[in-house]
This record gives C-alpha cells, sequence and structure tokens, in this order.
C-alpha cells in the first residue's frame, strides 16, 4: 500500500443510511432532487440531506451510484451517505463506484443491498488532500471519456439511422410503379408456432421463440434453453416446422424482429413467431428486407391491451410491393452489401464504447490502489 494511506473499514469513512419513505400522493414540485435506486426521478419541496451526497440504489437498482450536488430527498429505495467522517464526497463517490456493490446484493425475487454487510468491508484511504487530488484527475478522465461515449454512441445511432433511412427509400421510390401482393398469395404456408407447452426434455429438438431472432436475418440456434423429443417435433410439424429459406418474423413482445432460416437448422418454433414460407420464384432476402423497412407498421397493427401481438390474419393480408425477379434479386444484393458496412461500422463504434468502458474501470482500480 502507498505511503500515506490507512485501512478503514467502509462504515468509518462513509456511513450508508436508508432513505425516507414518500409516497407518490404526498409529493410536491419543488427545487429539491427526488432520488430513486435509478437516479433522480422527479423534484419536491423539500430537501432533508444537505448536499453534496452520494446514493445508491438499496432495493431493485443496484451498482449505480449517484452524485448530488445540492439538498436533496433520498427515497426508501436507496442508500445516501449520511456521513463522510471528513473524507472527500467525490472520492467517496469514486470509491463506491470502485466498489462493486451488486455483490453485496441479497434476495431472490427484488434484490436489496444491505448496508451492514458493507460497512465491514476494508478499503485503503488516502489523506485528505490526496482524496481531492484524485477525485480531479478521475473528474477530468471521466469528463473525457463520457464525451468520447456520447460521441461513438451518436456515431453508432447514424449509422443504424443511415440504414434505415436507405431502405425505407429504396422501397417507397419504387413501390407504386409495382403491383400489390397479398403475403398470402405469395406463400405456400404462413402459419405460426405451437400455442402450447408441448412436453420438455433434457436434450433434443431445440425449441426457439422470439427472444431466439438477432439482428441481419440471424436465428440463433446455438443457446436453446428448451428442448423437445424428436416424436414432439414431428407432431408439431403439422403445424410449423421451419425449413431453409423460411422468414421467421416475432409476433409477440419485441414485434417486427426478422430472421430466416439457414441450411442445417433443425428447431422447432413457439406461438410468438409467424412462418412465411414463399412460393418459388420470389426472393426471400427482398421480402424479408421489405418487412424490415416496414417494421414500425407492423408494430402499429399488432392488437393487444396487456402485450400487443401480431396476429396470422393480419400478415395474411398484409400486403407489399413485388417487383420483378430479377429486380428483387439485384435490390436485396444491394441492400445485403450495405448491411454488412453498416454492420462493420456499428462493430467498430461499439467495440470503442467496450474499451471506454474498460478504462474507466482500470482508473478506478489505479487510483483505489495508489497507482496515481
Amino acid at each position: 500500500m502507498k505511503n500515506g494511506w490507512r485501512t478503514k473499514k467502509l462504515g468509518e469513512v462513509a456511513t450508508l443510511q436508508r432513505g425516507f419513505d414518500l409516497p407518490a400522493s404526498d409529493r410536491i414540485g419543488g427545487n429539491f432532487p427526488l432520488v430513486s435506486s435509478s437516479g433522480i426521478s422527479d423534484t419536491h419541496h423539500k430537501g432533508p440531506v444537505r448536499g453534496p451526497g452520494v446514493v445508491t440504489g438499496r432495493s431493485g437498482s443496484i451498482g449505480n451510484v449517484f452524485f448530488i450536488e445540492n439538498d436533496f430527498w433520498p427515497l426508501n429505495t436507496v442508500l445516501y451517505v449520511k456521513n463522510f467522517h471528513g473524507n472527500d464526497p467525490r472520492f467517496v463517490f469514486r470509491l463506491l463506484e470502485n466498489f462493486d456493490l451488486k455483490r453485496y446484493a441479497t434476495g431472490s425475487g427484488v434484490p436489496t443491498l444491505n448496508r451492514n454487510f458493507v460497512h465491514d468491508e476494508l478499503v485503503n484511504i488516502p489523506s485528505l488532500r490526496e482524496q481531492q487530488r484524485i477525485a480531479r484527475i478521475l473528474d477530468e478522465a471521466f469528463d473525457d471519456i463520457a464525451a468520447a461515449k456520447a460521441n461513438a454512441e451518436k456515431n453508432l445511432e447514424n449509422a443504424r439511422s443511415l440504414f434505415e433511412s436507405h431502405l425505407q427509400a429504396v422501397f417507397t421510390q419504387h413501390e407504386k410503379r409495382w403491383p400489390l401482393k397479398k403475403l398470402d398469395v405469395l406463400c405456400d404456408k404462413i402459419t405460426d408456432g405451437t400455442h402450447n407447452s408441448p412436453p420438455y426434455v433434457e436434450s433434443g429438438i431445440p425449441m426457439l421463440d422470439s427472444k431466439h431472432v438477432r439482428d441481419d436475418f440471424v436465428i440463433d440456434d446455438t443457446e436453446p434453453e428448451k428442448f423437445i423429443t424428436r416424436e414432439t417435433d414431428k407432431l408439431l410439424a403439422k403445424r410449423c416446422k421451419p425449413r431453409t429459406g423460411d422468414i421467421l418474423i416475432s409476433s409477440r413482445g419485441t414485434i417486427g424482429k426478422i430472421a430466416i432460416v439457414r441450411e442445417g437448422q433443425d428447431f422447432n418454433i413457439m406461438g410468438n413467431m409467424i412462418l412465411i414460407r414463399l412460393a418459388s420464384g420470389i426472393s426471400r432476402e427482398f421480402v424479408a428486407f421489405y418487412l424490415l423497412s416496414m417494421v414500425r407498421h407492423i408494430e402499429s397493427i399488432s392488437r393487444g391491451v396487456a402485450q400487443k401481438g401480431l396476429y396470422l390474419s393480419q400478415m395474411r393480408e398484409y400486403e407489399l410491393p413485388l417487383a420483378p425477379a430479377s429486380r428483387q434479386v439485384e435490390i436485396a444484393k444491394q441492400l445485403k452489401l450495405l448491411s454488412v458496412e453498416i454492420q462493420r461500422l456499428e462493430a467498430l463504434y461499439q467495440h470503442k464504447l467496450n474499451l471506454l468502458g474498460s478504462l474507466k474501470k482500470s482508473l478506478l482500480q489505479q487510483a483505489f490502489t495508489g497507482q496515481f
């Protein structure tokens, strides 16, 4: 440990206290932030805790730590630092950020953070002047990281928006010249998976649902959670059994996610996916890209109060503009090339975001092991 640092219990550095009850009916808007386990959620006309303050989630969302500049009202779902024991609040804020509070959560339902467990943990603490120096260095570094992260996130958003706008333009540019055809007319089969729970086994044929649909028209069968026997699979095949080239579209939960079954994949599907098996001579990629361009419209026609859903009857009646066969292939090829390039850009920006996250963790670790 670096000279001048001392080992103390966390409770001797920062005493955590449960926040205060405040029913929604008693809340009156004002100048003081109401702080919940996810951060500032509202305002109130009273602020019983003097700022600056440090707050972390006690119940529900655990692990995030918030620095509050002014007086505030911590709700009962949080723990706040009641006593800094003469330590620098910004230093304590960064210390708790580095502390991995999630590992102290208890409870199988709603996780809860027990402050008594945290208070007994040992931490290394420098002098007040050194605390302030470390806090300044981290604040400056994290401001730069936040700016770089915001820029990468904006670039990631722009890349996705570029593809979406181009996708829209391709079809709206020509659709008036192409005849509208109901999807039912273009299909050899359009159905959905089973709505009953079949008998599951430890291994066998994967039973997939909408959460297995990934970007780029991929249905991911690598990590199935449920399996059925080959015999059950054959029984379900009377209703639905995906084949190579079939289009799958999610119809419950996240609506409009699209996949194309790849060669060699062997699985069956639950009722929250619709299967579209096109007639010969129609490009499955062309249809899949068109459906992708119309995802927002597909979501808008979904029905249901508690949970919206897309129904077979709706998809059978869904109309799409059908380009000549050679044009279908050409458009699908162009869109695929653009999609690959957009994915390359997305991967690049996501990698940058991951590096920035790792850099923040590394700086915190260095700061609290005396390497600054």
